[in-house]
């Protein structure tokens, strides 16, 4: 029933706006908000804070469905539902979910999460942000947080309603830095929107940004659990983010073969169809393998995963490596099919091809996932046998 609602709603309100958004670089509030009123923004948030209670495996219907058209757009929702709600849903406290979920969920509040900084992003170990408690018990951050989806949400440079940020809060006994989590509110002292990054690549239709805090007094109760709690649940929820992003892989994938199939049937070249070549079908065949094992693997994974808990960083890793670049490459064969046609924007793959490419960095680049799956196998091999 997900599947198809999103579908339809993809089909009617997505599609004919994408191309222009990506075009201009602009993030499309306005149907962003939209997807509040479906339940979309809160899908993994219980029904007590305006949730939708779904699992794992809705969010990869989900983040499938709106990158079949617009993977940008769809990176906007991600890190507004996955990275920052479902962030707050399983991390925050009683008195915070009542405070900033409803808002979240019905789209009124826009959010991001705050890891990267201009020097550091896989490292998270040596971000240089820091929060410093204060006499009166209140927090005081300093530093500038960097390519954060959502930072700013129009063309104003008007900055996230709520930031889930990371920020370095001392020094744990064995010498490593403690992190932690705060909640930051638009209109905070010290918080404010730095350079809205242009020029992308790819995932031109969401707004990436700097955010820069100064001196930014952040009062107690917005601090998330205990000091230095962050990286348990930072790595927890690095699992359904992961997940969210090969799902985007699926529907990239969906599409492209969708339109380079289409295409290869009615384009003729020599007096026949050129899906009757075989170097096209080459490209076809292989693209249709890659496509169903990476969505039989991904949703697989969803299946098991349990959100309160985590568990499954072997998968969820496994799952974004594998397909983030199978689709990457199936968007370049659908352009190779294609020809010129597919080398321009009216005909969708060049766009998927590009934004297809931040899959591979976003989220945890393909390096640091083969180092957690080696470095996972070494201290247990037994899922090799299961």
């Amino acid at each position: 029933m997900i599947r198809e609602m999103v579908r339809d709603f993809v089909k009617e309100e997505v599609e004919p706006q994408a191309l222009e958004y990506d075009r201009d670089e602009k993030f499309n509030l306005e149907l962003f908000r939209k997807l509040g009123d479906y339940g979309l923004l809160g899908i993994t948030v219980s029904e007590d804070f305006g949730g939708a209670n779904m699992d794992a495996t809705a969010v990869a219907i989900v983040n499938e469905e709106l990158s079949y058209s617009d993977p940008g757009f769809c990176l906007a929702y991600l890190a507004h539902s996955q990275l920052t709600v479902n962030n707050l849903a399983y991390n925050g406290s009683e008195e915070q979910k009542l405070r900033y979920l409803p808002g979240l969920c019905s789209g009124e509040l826009v959010g991001c999460m705050a890891m990267s900084e201009p020097d550091y992003g896989t490292d998270v170990l040596g971000m240089a942000t820091t929060a410093t408690l204060q006499e009166d018990g209140n927090w005081c951050i300093n530093g500038r947080k960097m390519w954060i989806t959502n930072g700013v949400i129009d063309e104003d440079g008007t900055p996230a309603d709520i930031v889930w940020l990371y920020a370095r809060t001392g020094t744990t006994e064995r010498g490593r830095p403690e992190l932690s989590t705060f909640i930051i509110e638009k209109g905070m002292p010290g918080y404010k929107s730095g350079q809205k990054i242009i020029d992308k690549l790819g995932m031109r239709a969401s707004n990436t940004a700097e955010l820069v805090f100064e001196d930014c007094i952040v009062p107690a109760a917005n601090l998330v659990g205990e000091p230095g709690s962050s990286i348990h649940h930072m790595m927890r929820n690095l699992e359904i983010e992961r997940v969210a992003l090969a799902a985007q892989a699926i529907g990239i994938s969906r599409r492209c073969l969708a339109d380079m199939s289409r295409y290869a049937g009615e384009r003729e070249a020599f007096g026949k169809p050129i899906q009757q070549f075989g170097q096209m079908q080459r490209h076809i065949g292989e693209s249709w393998a890659e496509y169903r094992a990476m969505r039989a693997y991904v949703y697989e994974t969803c299946r098991v995963m349990d959100l309160e808990t985590g568990g499954q960083r072997l998968d969820s890793d496994g799952v974004k490596l594998f397909a983030t670049t199978a689709a990457k490459n199936i968007a370049d064969r659908a352009i190779q099919v294609m020809g010129g046609y597919g080398y321009v924007g009216e005909y969708v793959v060049e766009r998927l091809w590009r934004d297809a490419k931040l899959l591979e960095i976003g989220g945890g680049t393909l390096e640091s996932h083969q180092k957690n799956i080696t470095r996972d196998l070494a201290k247990n091999p037994d899922p090799i046998e299961d």
